[in-house]
């Protein structure tokens, strides 16, 4: 793991207390698990700038048992060089297009929605590169909770180069030329480098963590 104990311990803490605060029935236990959930918020809070109050507010509306989310990402190109988009809640910084799955959509039907969405870029859905475990794969800032993030291969089949409400600017990278300021939550240089790996040798294995 390259996240801190500190963060592992209370994320699996506040994933005890969700799935605690759905089964349980007995008023004394309903009572145990929401301390443990304010018990996880307030040392996520000690650890960082966030506000207690407002960690608590935010897994107080986590309902069922605790899963993993799902963040998509996906990787097309044009003439050797990977799509990639500004965020604009992330101070501008460039990334794969995608974002948290929606309900009713497959993982590749949310990968195509989200690129057309931030691109405005059609795409065709190829092939899953990687299943990899945000905590893993040296995110930062680290996520308070549990995510699988799944990167997908695209191939472009029409659409222009369209900024949305949630990105600024459309541009193509080649490998060596990857941007500094990364939107490094979303995607990391050494995720962008196997992207170009796939991208070169389709036939390469689903890559998981």
């Amino acid at each position: 793991m390259n996240e801190p104990d500190w963060l592992v311990w209370a994320r699996e803490i506040q994933g005890i207390a969700q799935s605690g605060l759905t089964f349980s029935r007995d008023p004394y236990d309903i009572d145990r698990y929401e301390q443990l959930r304010r018990l996880s918020a307030h040392i996520m809070a000690a650890h960082s700038n966030a506000d207690a109050t407002r960690i608590e507010l935010l897994f107080a509306d986590q309902k069922g048992y605790a899963t993993p989310k799902i963040d998509v990402r996906g990787a097309a190109f044009r003439e050797g060089r990977v799509l990639m988009v500004r965020e604009v809640v992330d101070q501008h910084r460039w990334t794969l297009p995608g974002g948290w799955a929606d309900v009713n959509l497959s993982a590749a039907e949310n990968c195509a929605k989200e690129m057309v969405e931030e691109s405005g870029f059609v795409v065709r859905v190829r092939k899953l590169v990687a299943a990899w475990d945000h905590g893993r794969q040296r995110h930062v800032p680290p996520n308070p909770f549990s995510t699988m993030k799944l990167f997908f291969l695209c191939d472009i089949t029409g659409g222009v180069a369209t900024p949305s409400m949630e990105t600024s600017e459309i541009g193509f990278f080649g490998e060596h030329e990857l941007p500094e300021d990364l939107s490094a939550g979303r995607v990391t240089r050494a995720q962008l480098l196997r992207m170009f790996a796939h991208h070169a040798n389709p036939d390469l294995p689903t890559e998981f963590e």
